[in-house]
């Protein structure tokens, strides 16, 4: 999305303004529910499907596993990614093409019949989870730790987009990022439903090497968890002397980098963003980006489960 997000969304509680825009999320809330009462979900027969979605808004890091589950699966079964098109998320399309073969297109169903007709046997889907027309076989509910669920108010009083009792149609939780309240989440979780699989995972940096760490850096993002990238480099010891956050899906304007640019040079520093925001960005030779993967934390329980999906016919 262009947009970027109310600070208000991300606070514990909700505030005024929140509560005045209650009235819309009702009214928003009661067409979805009117829109999949009519829609009829299709289970497809000769495709496995997995959706990775989330419940928050943006930034919960559903490529970035859907690469991982692709890394995993694509050696047992003939996988693919399925992305509905958007033309600001040409990023993450980037990535995700580079890294298997990417149907993308206007309506998720018409990527299916595609990659039917190529003969793919499992379709790992980069978000959908609220798709009223798919029946997938398996969906994996993402989260950023650092956000978690904001306000816990849906969209406009806050950033989820469908409620969080939602959890136990789903059943599975992958929870990203580090944070000392990972075990109240985990409670809330299972308070909503005890049977509900919770994965974790956090983000591995895989070119530090390539940055001198008694140099300073500027750091800039367009990515829905701009806080989360920030915390991993300085966790790897970077010196940030400044950073700067742009919506998600932002897309930049040259007199944007030559700013960026100019006040790196005033303050004697590199600079340093993420890989999805490099490529929205012509080739510059003045800015460095950082790639990084997906690390699972119980990685072995996580594959035994997925496995699952093509295992059962």
């Amino acid at each position: 999305m262009k947009f970027k997000k109310p600070k208000f969304w991300d606070y514990k509680k909700p505030i005024i303004i929140s509560y005045l825009l209650l009235p819309i999320s009702l009214i928003l809330t009661i067409l979805k529910v009117v829109i999949n009462s009519i829609v009829k979900k299709k289970k497809y027969a000769s495709i496995k499907t997995i959706c990775v979605g989330n419940i928050y808004l943006g930034g919960t890091g559903k490529t970035s596993l859907s690469l991982k589950i692709n890394e995993i699966l694509g050696k047992k079964i003939k996988s693919c990614f399925i992305k509905k098109y958007y033309p600001d998320q040409i990023d993450e399309q980037k990535i995700l093409a580079n890294h298997g073969k990417l149907f993308k297109s206007k309506y998720r169903s018409s990527s299916i019949e595609q990659a039917i007709d190529e003969k793919f046997e499992l379709a790992i889907f980069d978000d959908g989870l609220q798709d009223p027309s798919i029946n997938y076989d398996y969906c994996i509910v993402c989260f950023n730790i650092d956000n978690w669920i904001g306000n816990n108010l849906t969209i406009p009083s806050g950033p989820l987009r469908e409620s969080i009792k939602n959890l136990k149609k789903y059943k599975n939780v992958f929870l990203n990022g580090n944070n000392e309240n990972i075990d109240k989440i985990k409670e809330f979780i299972h308070k909503i439903d005890p049977n509900i699989k919770i994965y974790q995972g956090e983000y591995i940096p895989l070119n530090m090497n390539e940055f001198d760490k008694n140099k300073k850096y500027l750091v800039f993002s367009g990515i829905g968890n701009h806080k989360t990238f920030i915390t991993m480099l300085r966790n790897n010891n970077i010196n940030i002397v400044k950073d700067i956050e742009f919506p998600d899906h932002y897309q930049y304007l040259q007199k944007e980098i030559d700013e960026i640019i100019s006040i790196s040079k005033k303050l004697n520093c590199k600079i340093i963003t993420t890989e999805k925001d490099y490529m929205r960005l012509n080739n510059n030779d003045k800015i460095f980006y950082i790639k990084s993967e997906l690390k699972i934390l119980n990685q072995k329980t996580f594959i035994n489960d997925i496995s699952k999906v093509y295992e059962n016919n």
